[in-house]
């Protein structure tokens, strides 16, 4: 059993998280810049054994697809063109911002420990993956 990768896609960079080789829980990784991410996945794929990628889909409050799909698909068809056989699952990430937002507050960071976005992006990857890992959709693939 591979692990699982999991994305917040940004306009300028991404948070990326990764499960444990059991896949019973999700971490956060890095955080890369989006024009690198491609290479940065395909390395970490040819080092570690990863079966799929959770990528996150921003929803606006209706369900909708959010005005920032226009900068992610192009990032997702960069992905599938760099690793066209690895499959990519897209899953809703409405709240996961303010959700990593928040646990920095509660964890007691400073305020310019939290002024750090690359901490929440990666935290945000985290949270999505975390998400899908408790889904019924994963758990009907296992």
């Amino acid at each position: 059993m591979g692990r699982i990768i999991g994305i917040d896609f940004g306009r300028r960079r991404c948070g990326v998280a990764v499960t444990d080789p059991l896949r019973i829980v999700a971490t956060a990784l890095q955080t890369v810049d989006t024009a690198g991410l491609p290479a940065f996945v395909a390395g970490y794929c040819a080092r570690e054994q990863v079966d799929f990628i959770v990528a996150g889909l921003p929803r606006d409050l209706r369900g909708n697809e959010s005005e920032s799909m226009r900068f992610i698909r192009p990032a997702i068809a960069r992905l599938r063109k760099a690793l066209p056989a690895m499959e990519i699952v897209m899953w809703d990430e409405r709240f996961t911002s303010a959700i990593a937002h928040r646990s920095m507050i509660d964890s007691g960071m400073s305020r310019t420990q939290r002024r750090d976005k690359s901490l929440a992006d990666r935290m945000a990857a985290a949270l999505i993956l975390n998400s899908y890992l408790e889904s019924r959709q994963y758990s009907s693939r296992e």
